[in-house]
């Protein structure tokens, strides 16, 4: 009838004078196209995309990339099937029979970079970031910014008042071009701020040469010049390092501060000394790539395979996303050796339920000679450096873990949960209940 209007439905359709190609069935419209040639209505909807993703989830990098693309998926309402494997890691053998739309890919794997070379299904990377512009993927790419990891390690160091530095990290490894890049960033870094430094480069973690790695590892650590800040490439590689200090009996962080890159969540929990790390921007490389991708889907699908050969990839760089401070990184440039003794006894036994007289026979120096020189170099008593330590153990415990704060005050040396309420009452103006709820990074399953 004249004056009516026609409605066209077109399924992920590319409109090339008036050819129409549907390829699917399900009915989601996204925009509406008014067709040029006529009255009628053309309705565009978009077709639902299966999208894998080749990520070992197993590493908090990988996790947390997982969970960006998670938070794009939920923010854009996009209809994506996502392909994971059961066991969420990657399985190599799997990919070139894998048909789908689009795939966001760890390219710090550089086998799966191989494999993905030349692939028609649009990919976007996700990995580390090159000095070299050459050594980037042809692909649309999202990266960590190495070098701003490095140096914002560098400065949370620099800003203690050291003035050694070294870096531990890898052998050379073509599956770990970031930890190269990493250490690279290091030696420009340290150039440019005028500093001398050292680096090791320790072998993959094996249960058959562990015993000698640890060694040559002590080795080099008691050679370095003293008190010394170091960078290790990972969360993983600064662990070895506390561990061998312990060994060694090498105050950390007194003698030697650390700091590791990753914040990653086991690492904290397997050493006496808490870990400071670097935090990278992992979810949102995640959202970016998982943005990246559904662009890049609808742009080749709109242009010809001409065009396409000349386009230029799109690279994004995500800075770092904070230092998480902890007491690996806690330098305080005390010279009194006798101070710096006490405050590593202190640190390591406060919730012991220590009293002075052992700190002063650890040390083995006079009360009076000892309170003096603590309040020269720390400004307050010995009883009240004991106090604080056992309180910013409760704190830290309260923010960072989930255990029931009655548990906390027993680890922590409190004679009951009752006096913990007391100590919180009068140096913080609230309850530990209170100052969990505000300031808690994880869920607690207990009060």
């Amino acid at each position: 009838m004249a004056g009516e209007q026609l409605t066209i439905t077109l399924f992920d359709t590319e409109i090339h004078g008036f050819h129409e190609r549907v390829r699917d069935h399900t009915e989601i419209p996204i925009w509406l196209l008014d067709c040029p040639a006529s009255n009628a209505k053309v309705i565009f909807m978009d077709k639902k995309l299966r999208i894998n993703l080749l990520f070992n989830a197993n590493k908090t990098y990988d996790r947390q990339v997982i969970e960006g693309i998670g938070e794009y998926l939920q923010a854009s309402q996009c209809d994506w099937d996502i392909f994971l494997e059961d066991d969420f890691t990657t399985h190599i053998e799997n990919i070139q029979v894998w048909h789908g739309d689009g795939i966001i890919a760890d390219f710090d794997n550089p086998e799966i970079e191989r494999l993905l070379t030349n692939t028609e299904i649009p990919v976007v990377g996700v990995g580390g970031s090159y000095q070299n512009m050459d050594e980037y993927p042809a692909v649309p790419y999202v990266a960590t910014d190495n070098h701003a990891l490095v140096e914002l390690a560098f400065q949370h160091l620099k800003d203690k008042g050291l003035q050694h530095f070294a870096f531990y990290g890898f052998a050379n490894d073509a599956d770990k071009r970031w930890a190269n890049e990493r250490e690279k960033a290091f030696h420009k870094i340290v150039k440019q701020e005028g500093y001398t430094s050292s680096v090791f480069r320790g072998n993959d973690t094996n249960p058959h040469t562990w015993q000698y790695d640890m060694n040559r590892l002590a080795d080099w650590l008691q050679m370095l010049p003293k008190p010394t800040g170091i960078i290790a490439a990972t969360d993983s590689r600064a662990r070895h390092l506390l561990q061998v200090c312990d060994h060694l009996n090498l105050m950390v962080p007194d003698k030697v501060a650390i700091i590791g890159i990753d914040n990653e969540e086991l690492a904290r929990y397997l050493t006496r000394v808490s870990l400071s790390s670097v935090a990278q921007g992992c979810k949102e490389m995640g959202y970016r790539a998982a943005k990246m991708l559904h662009k890049y889907i609808k742009e080749k699908s709109a242009v010809n395979d001409n065009q396409a050969e000349k386009q230029e990839f799109e690279r994004v760089l995500i800075p770092p996303y904070q230092v998480y401070q902890r007491q690996s990184s806690d330098y305080q440039a005390l010279k009194d050796p006798y101070v710096i003794q006490a405050m590593h006894f202190i640190r390591h036994n406060a919730c012991k339920g220590i009293k002075v007289d052992q700190v002063l026979s650890y040390v083995g120096i006079s009360r009076s000679n000892m309170e003096t020189r603590f309040k020269e170099e720390r400004g307050h008593s010995i009883h009240q450096e004991i106090h604080d330590s056992k309180l910013n153990r409760a704190c830290s415990l309260l923010i960072t873990t989930s255990l029931p704060i009655v548990e906390i005050a027993e680890v922590c040396g409190y004679p009951s949960l009752q006096y913990m309420y007391t100590v919180f009452k009068k140096n913080l103006a609230k309850t530990p209940k209170e100052y969990r709820s505000e300031n808690s990074e994880t869920t607690a399953f207990g009060n």
